[in-house]
């Protein structure tokens, strides 16, 4: 099983679960050190921010939960 990440989305519909995502990558200097964060294309959906890089930029949805006023998608990413 590989690595999980959790993003927000605002708007319902956009990824369901089963599909395979590509991912950006950013990062920013911080305080606490670089820290990178991740979007699934094409703007869908934005990470937390992370303090390691990810291996793969790539993966599956495989859990969509509606929250209050946005949508947890959480991508199982590709392993190595």
């Amino acid at each position: 099983m590989g690595q999980i990440v959790e993003f927000t989305m605002e708007r319902e519909g956009l990824v369901k679960e089963g599909d395979r995502v590509e991912l950006k990558e950013d990062c920013a200097s911080t305080m606490s050190g670089q820290m990178y964060y991740y979007t699934i294309k094409d703007a869908i959906a934005m990470s937390s921010n992370l303090k390691r890089p990810l291996k793969k930029l790539s993966g599956t949805v495989i859990k969509v939960e509606p929250q209050i006023s946005i949508y947890m998608v959480s991508v199982e990413i590709d392993e190595e």
